[in-house]
């Protein structure tokens, strides 16, 4: 016979919407903003960072990264996100999520300003500084995602829940949008500052005094949003399910939940007493329960999301690239370092617009209508169908004149990776597993998908770039092919979605099973 829901948890379930609900949107979401500023800002100045270091007078073209360093400086705090995932994850379940939330904003904001002010007499010591404190960054912003999906999980109602997580989520898209901006606005105002040489040689080889600015300024406005949002965090009081179902305190539960939703809840105490209300089963993650209940389901969200981040995190971290492949940006030896600035920040700026962030809100809008299953399986449809569209007639595509068509293209990827897998990817496993294992594998499954994100921006950076081999750099086997690997990926990632499971219109407690007989094994 499975037990009886806590009133407390079925009030939650069947709550309408209130201010509540969207002042939670907000302080998790803030951190998601953070975390995609933060992330992806390192692509708008990774040019910049080779024009400022690594200019040399002995070839006639504009200083660049080379291939270990760009995968160094783009790369490292995906690592530590991994790492931080899988950490904040565990401690979110065994501690508490609220215990433990304030402290990632804290480590995002002085890594933040830590990495812009990276000095050091010589290049390589800016750089080796700039990736320690962005392998940190990348930690603190790990933990954001197993904490923030599970406390909005556990704070909605069962009929709006996809949407209140993928509002949380795509407050990414906006992130990224204003990480533009800030590069837009620095570049355009420095640029009028600097005074360009005479002699176009020299213009192409000066490294832009102004430019050493530029790229700090945009590292450390990363900070201010996380310090803004963290007195905020410390005044939310714990999940109900944590309380109630983890730490076994459902007096604190109600009380809590009481002053949230302003309404009286009644519980029964002495019935909560009895294990048929309460289960306190110790199961964990290894054991045979786990493995048949869900780990069919843990495969399947660590697969997708492995699968997605390869195409995802190589397309926003090269975009860059991929603009002056195709002939959208002007060429580097056109302009000078701050100018170059100005145009990638300029470019991502109309693909964020008119792809990135209208496909999150899709998302917002339509989850709790079609469901997670049938909207991430679109998404990786389109997407691949796209790659390949791109891919197959690469030479129309890159042909002059034909550029806008390849643009109209690629930013349509964009658009169904967010109206679609990146965001359910984020959204199911914050909803599929019981309460005490829910943070960690959500970290867990966050973290396979920072593992792709690893495998894509280091192998696209090798694969897709074919550099001047007199400067000792490798030859890519080049953009097209790169868009084959990522079509396959989204395919494999297609393949993968046939194993999540739907939890539209369920109880947390419903989808994950865990009202059901324990007695599995």
């Amino acid at each position: 016979m499975a037990p009886q829901q806590l009133n407390v948890l079925s009030t939650l379930d069947a709550a309408k919407i209130q201010w509540y609900h969207f002042r939670a949107i907000v302080i998790a979401g803030m951190g998601f903003f953070t975390d995609a500023y933060d992330l992806f800002s390192i692509s708008l100045i990774a040019k910049l960072l080779g024009r400022i270091y690594y200019s040399d007078p002995t070839f006639n073209s504009p200083g660049t990264l080379p291939p270990n360093v760009s995968a160094a400086v783009t790369g490292v705090a995906l690592c530590g996100t991994l790492v931080g995932q899988l950490f904040f994850g565990w401690l979110g379940d065994s501690f508490g999520r609220k215990n433990v939330y304030g402290f990632t904003l804290i480590l995002m904001t002085i890594c933040s300003l830590a990495s812009g002010l990276s000095f050091s007499n010589q290049p390589k010591g800016v750089i080796a500084t700039l990736c320690f404190f962005r392998f940190w960054l990348g930690f603190g912003v790990g933990g954001d995602y197993p904490l923030s999906a599970t406390i909005m999980s556990e704070y909605a109602n069962k009929r709006t829940r996809g949407a209140f997580i993928a509002a949380v989520f795509a407050m990414q898209g906006f992130g990224i949008l204003f990480a533009a901006i800030v590069s837009l606005i620095l570049s355009a105002a420095f640029n009028n500052t600097y005074k360009a040489p005479s002699y176009d040689e020299d213009r192409l080889h000066s490294t832009v005094p102004e430019a050493d600015y530029v790229w700090r300024i945009i590292l450390m406005f990363g900070s201010i949003p996380a310090a803004l949002t963290y007195y905020w965090r410390m005044q939310m009081p714990e999940t109900a399910r944590y309380t109630a179902l983890i730490a076994h305190n459902v007096k604190k539960a109600v009380a809590d939940m009481s002053k949230v939703l302003h309404v009286e809840i009644e519980e029964n105490f002495e019935k909560v007493s009895s294990s048929e209300v309460i289960r306190k089963n110790n199961w964990g993650l290894f054991s045979p329960q786990f493995a048949k209940r869900h780990g069919l389901h843990l495969l399947a969200t660590t697969s997708t999301w492995f699968f997605l981040d390869i195409a995802f995190y190589s397309q926003n971290l090269f975009q860059k690239d991929i603009f002056s492949k195709i002939g959208w940006i002007p060429k580097a030896g056109t302009m000078n370092a701050i100018q170059e600035v100005y145009h990638i920040s300029r470019a991502q700026t109309y693909l964020a617009l008119c792809g990135t962030v209208p496909g999150y809100w899709f998302t917002v809008a339509f989850i709790d209508r079609i469901g997670r299953f049938w909207i991430q399986l679109m998404g990786f449809l389109m997407m691949t169908t796209f790659m390949l569209g791109l891919a197959i007639p690469y030479d129309h595509w890159t042909t002059p004149g034909y550029h806008t068509g390849f643009i109209i293209m690629y930013g349509l990827t964009f658009f169904f990776a967010n109206f679609g897998p990146n965001a359910t990817t984020f959204i199911v496993p914050a909803e599929v597993f019981p309460a005490r294992l829910r943070s960690t594998c959500h970290g867990i499954s966050a973290a396979c998908g920072k593992a792709g994100a690893i495998v894509g921006a280091f192998g696209f950076l090798y694969a897709s770039q074919g550099n001047p081999p007199e400067r000792g750099y490798r030859k890519g086997i080049g953009l097209r092919n790169s868009l084959f690997v990522l079509a396959s990926s989204n395919f494999l990632g297609m393949i993968m979605t046939l194993f999540v499971p739907e939890a539209k219109g369920k109880s947390l407690e419903e989808v994950s099973m865990e009202n059901n007989d324990e007695n599995v094994v």
